[in-house]
Formats: structure tokens, C-alpha cells, sequence
């Protein structure tokens, strides 16, 4: 597939995206109930991810993308708990 370094990878399908996270919530927890550190799987997750990411879209849009990721984490995007 050719790289589309126009494309936002911000938002590709919703729905498709809420599936896929419940296949990788699965897969975490079953990595942990076989004694796998919860850190390590989600360093290896992100890792598998950015591969997959720069296969599809191209090194500088996955980069574009991953620049926008300070902002979002600091707004708390990615958190599971309330900020206070």
C-alpha cells in the first residue's frame, strides 16, 4: 500500500477503532495472567503499533501524528482516572 502522509490517523473509523481495543484489552490481559509486566506489554503494544502505523501511512505521518501526542496525553486523553 502506498504511504498517505495526507491522511489523519486522528480519525480513522470510530467503531473500527473501539473493536480493535477490545481485541487488545484481551490480549493485555491475558498477557498479564501469564505473568508478562504490565509495562512491558504496553511497551511492546506500542511498539507492534508504530511498526504497523509506518508500514500503512509512512514514516512522516505516523511522525505527525505522534507529535500531536504530548498535547493530548497532557490534556489527559489516555488517562483512566479523574485529574484533579
Amino acid at each position: 500500500m502506498t504511504p498517505s502522509p495526507s491522511l489523519t490517523l486522528d480519525d480513522l473509523g470510530a467503531e473500527q477503532q473501539h473493536a480493535a481495543l477490545a481485541f487488545v484489552t484481551e490480549a493485555y490481559a491475558e498477557a498479564i495472567l501469564a505473568g508478562i509486566a504490565s509495562h512491558s506489554f504496553a511497551h511492546a503494544a506500542l511498539s507492534a503499533a508504530l511498526r504497523e502505523l509506518v508500514a500503512v501511512h509512512g514514516e512522516e505521518c505516523v511522525a505527525a501524528f505522534v507529535a500531536r501526542l504530548p498535547k493530548r496525553l497532557r490534556d489527559g486523553e489516555f488517562s483512566t482516572s479523574l485529574k484533579h
